[in-house]
């Protein structure tokens, strides 16, 4: 996941939402009025709330078929977006002008400007997830049910032709290299596939360990790492000359994200309730630190300072200070599904499924703010920049 702030989708939980995000994947998300927000209160209860004309707007899926933008300056939600059926991912392109949301069999384009859909576009069957080039160009969209990758130009919110994949069955991930270069996608079986985005034509699958469930990319660009859940391995990636390198043991691990400077990879393993830093200059992992019994998610706050990891079960938020790697207190928030950060790192954004609310956190004191109303069943979470 990239999901930064994605839950990779595994085969033997409850499954919410496919990966989203950055790259995203990504994971792996009936129309609803949203309730109500309240504005946000001063002092205390409204920590997380944020100040000035520029503050961004967050977008979160609500499982009933809507998008809910949320004010970061005042922490309101603004009136939902009616999006194609069964959202699940959301990315928004780097210029922030274009929100991309997919549903059970079509990608919603959303003007970010007006908040308002712009675009249906059929992509391929039970789309799970998507990854949007650097230069906003193009989205990708990894579609799990007819095992293909479909690219839509955005300029024109046009898909062009599927590219089938032979060795990368049912993709539930997806993520593109900061250069935009290649495109890696990956689902059952025991292979990432690379797409060359100039060509749109996959090149020879690389084998990695069974399952490889999230992808996460180096800043730099120079290494892919590929969490494989049935083999109980995370497999790095010369992204350069496409082959892989020595697996490194880590128990089911469905999650990465990685640090801004690029120094260390997180890896979540959901069923251990577990995080494990690997050191991405030797491929070493650390010891791993405790975040509860069955987290799912985890994200990386922009400034590198802190990962937090959402535990659906048990209704927690727990940071790790990454200088230590030493979890904190978790925080209180009922069902986590989703997380985003504002762009300058000062917020938090978490999703709460059961509670039909997005709550900001403070990460200076790592404060939850007041959950805001958004609408039923959220997940998924971006923030435009």
């Amino acid at each position: 996941m990239s999901r930064t702030g994605t839950l990779a989708p595994t085969r033997t939980r409850r499954v919410r939402w496919a990966a989203a995000g950055a790259a995203t994947c990504g994971a792996a998300i009936a129309l609803a009025a949203p309730a109500a927000a309240a504005p946000a209160a001063a002092g205390p209860a409204a920590a997380g709330s944020r100040t000035g004309p520029s503050a961004p707007t967050a977008y979160v899926v609500n499982a009933t078929g809507t998008v809910t933008p949320v004010d970061t300056a005042t922490n309101t939600a603004g009136p939902a977006i009616p999006v194609a059926a069964g959202p699940g991912a959301i990315a928004i392109t780097p210029d922030g002008t274009a929100a991309y949301v997919v549903g059970q069999n079509a990608v919603t384009a959303i003007d970010t400007a007006t908040n308002t859909v712009t675009a249906t576009i059929r992509a391929g069957y039970e789309p799970k997830a998507i990854a949007i080039t650097p230069d906003g160009a193009t989205a990708y969209i990894a579609n799990y049910g007819s095992s293909t990758v479909t690219p839509i130009h955005t300029a024109t919110n046009i898909a062009g032709r599927p590219v089938k994949l032979t060795a990368s069955d049912h993709p539930v991930t997806i993520a593109v290299t900061p250069n935009g270069r290649t495109v890696y996608v990956s689902g059952y079986g025991d292979a990432v596939t690379p797409i060359r985005t100039a060509t749109n034509k996959p090149e020879t699958p690389i084998g990695v360990g069974h399952y490889p469930i999230a992808i996460a990319i180096m800043p730099g660009g120079k290494k892919a790492y590929v969490a494989g859940d049935d083999a109980n391995t995370v497999t790095p990636i010369n992204t350069v000359t496409n082959t892989a390198g020595k697996p490194i043991t880590v128990g089911a691990p469905t999650a990465i994200a990685i640090t801004p400077n690029g120094a260390t990879a997180y890896v979540l393993s959901v069923f251990q309730g577990m995080v494990t830093p690997v050191n991405t200059a030797t491929n070493r992992p650390a010891r791993a630190i405790r975040v509860g019994t069955s987290a799912g998610v985890l994200g990386i706050d922009p400034n590198g300072t802190k990962v937090y990891v959402l535990d659906q079960f048990n209704g927690t938020v727990t940071p790790i200070n990454t200088a230590t790697n030493r979890a904190g207190t978790p925080m209180s928030v009922a069902d986590p599904a989703g997380i985003a950060f504002t762009p300058d790192g000062t917020t938090a954004y978490v999703t709460d499924y059961d509670q039909g609310t997005v709550t900001p956190i403070d990460t200076a004191t790592n404060t939850p703010g007041t959950p805001v109303p958004v609408g039923s069943d959220p997940g998924a979470i971006a923030i435009a920049p």
